[in-house]
């Protein structure tokens, strides 16, 4: 801060007004235009890019975003690995953090998301489920928006997939093209969407007047071994399924090996529907027909609420449900 008054003819104290944004002390435009051009150029915050110097030259809108999980494939609603970053186009800028959910690590997030300029905070989950933010999230004074996840309470605007609609779509696709003895490879037996995909198999299944046959559901954890075991158990049955809705690409990607592997063809014996659509389903072979998440549709609802005054009123606020929409490729084939 000595160099850099200095540099611009003042006080040391104004340069740390300045810098700090004491909003109690007037200096003219200038002035703070000056001190702030002159600290960028001496590389002042290069040990920190959070600070607020380096993001005020920065045109558009800053959305700090929290995210419980990284993950090297997109979660259920991907706001920071790939939906927030396709809105980053110059209008606007986001601050990602990674705090596996912890209290203290969020805290700490928020003060420097808040210090870097950020005009509202989107709170993302990995897993659709419903949270409980720690009481500092109620005392900032910018907008927070819940990204697949929720309260009970409606203390902020949330955003999650309609699970329940996208299994019963996909269910009811299969039984369009002529299937009844359609079978599926859940996920995790603890997950809410997992449980939300499970109801609308079984919705579609009983407004056609089918019956619920437990033989047909077989859960898996999203790995490869688990998805293998259950394709094996369910191409073991005597009474073969005509179609299986998986819960995620990388299962239906493990269940087309295990389909060749016990000498059938897809689609012609087997049709099968994938789930979260991703650059994986189109290089299948045959490319998978899957659901897929609005995800920059998503994220750009949330990005609009997180820059929204309104946001920040007291709540409570409805959960906003996004539709999934059903890529056809070449899996499926009438029965």
């Amino acid at each position: 801060m000595v160099q850099i008054a200095k540099a611009v003819c003042c006080s040391q104290a104004t340069v740390s007004f300045v810098l700090n944004d004491v909003p109690q002390v007037k200096i003219s435009p200038d002035l703070r235009a000056r001190v702030l051009s002159t600290a960028q150029s001496m590389g002042y915050g290069k040990g920190n890019p959070l600070r607020r110097v380096s993001m005020e030259m920065i045109p558009g809108v800053c959305i700090g975003v929290i995210m419980d999980q990284f993950a090297p494939m997109p979660s259920a609603f991907a706001a920071g690995e790939r939906g927030f970053y396709g809105l980053c186009d110059g209008d606007v800028t986001i601050l990602a953090a990674h705090t596996q959910g912890r209290p203290e690590q969020e805290r700490n997030a928020l003060a420097r998301l808040i210090r870097a300029g950020a005009q509202g905070i989107v709170y993302e989950s990995f897993a659709t489920r419903r949270v409980s933010p720690e009481p500092f999230f109620d005392d900032l004074r910018v907008p927070v928006v819940l990204a697949n996840c929720y309260t009970s309470d409606g203390r902020f605007p949330s955003i999650v997939p309609n699970e329940i609609g996208g299994a019963r779509m996909a269910t009811v696709k299969l039984l369009g093209l002529g299937h009844r003895r359609i079978a599926t490879i859940t996920g995790r037996p603890g997950d809410e969407a997992v449980q939300e995909r499970f109801v609308g198999y079984r919705q579609a299944l009983s407004e056609a007047g089918i019956d619920f046959d437990g033989l047909l559901v077989v859960a898996g954890d999203g790995t490869p071994t688990s998805g293998r075991e259950a394709a094996r158990r369910l191409l073991s049955l005597e009474d073969k399924p005509t179609a299986v809705f998986c819960h995620s690409a990388q299962t239906a990607a493990v269940f087309f090996d295990a389909v060749a592997e016990a000498g059938l063809r897809i689609p012609d014996d087997i049709s099968v529907i994938g789930y979260d659509d991703d650059m994986l389903s189109a290089h299948m072979r045959p490319q998978l027909t899957a659901l897929e998440l609005p995800r920059w549709s998503m994220s750009a609802w949330a990005v609009d609420r997180a820059s929204a005054s309104s946001s920040a009123t007291p709540g409570p606020h409805d959960i906003k449900k996004f539709e999934y929409s059903l890529i056809e490729r070449a899996s499926c084939q009438k029965r």
